[in-house]
């Protein structure tokens, strides 16, 4: 029986990992910047730029937005730790989508080198 780490594990021999040296290259030049954690934490803070679809609805809604059809769209995922990312990946790999790159250690690793995170204000209580 496989566990979540194991498919973790397979999915990222099939993908392309950009490191974090090379994520702000990937990112300008990519069509889509895609969050695929849950909505809560995109809303707690994220990359600039990024658009926020979960993991779990990721199939269906690039199955049913128009503005997501092309396949030769450039996207960007990004997950917490790249757990996620490379499940999402691969998915869109698997549904014809050519150009799907995943950042390697994922938010917590783009946070970790210091590089800019959009987080909400936070009320003032002057």
């Amino acid at each position: 029986m496989k566990t979540a780490h194991d498919l973790v594990e397979e999915a990222k021999k099939t993908i392309q990992e950009v490191s974090l040296n090379q994520a702000d290259e990937a990112i300008k030049q990519a069509d889509v910047l895609l969050d695929v954690r849950d909505p809560d934490e995109y809303r707690a803070s994220h990359i600039p730029g990024a658009t926020n679809i979960s993991r779990g609805m990721l199939e269906f809604k690039f199955t049913n937005d128009p503005a997501l059809e092309s396949r030769d769209m450039k996207i960007v995922v990004y997950c917490k730790t790249s757990g996620r990312a490379a499940l999402s990946a691969r998915a869109l790999k698997e549904m014809g989508y050519r150009h799907v790159q995943s950042i390697e250690g994922g938010f917590d690793a783009w946070e970790e080198a210091g590089k800019d995170v959009v987080k909400p204000d936070l009320p003032s209580f002057d």
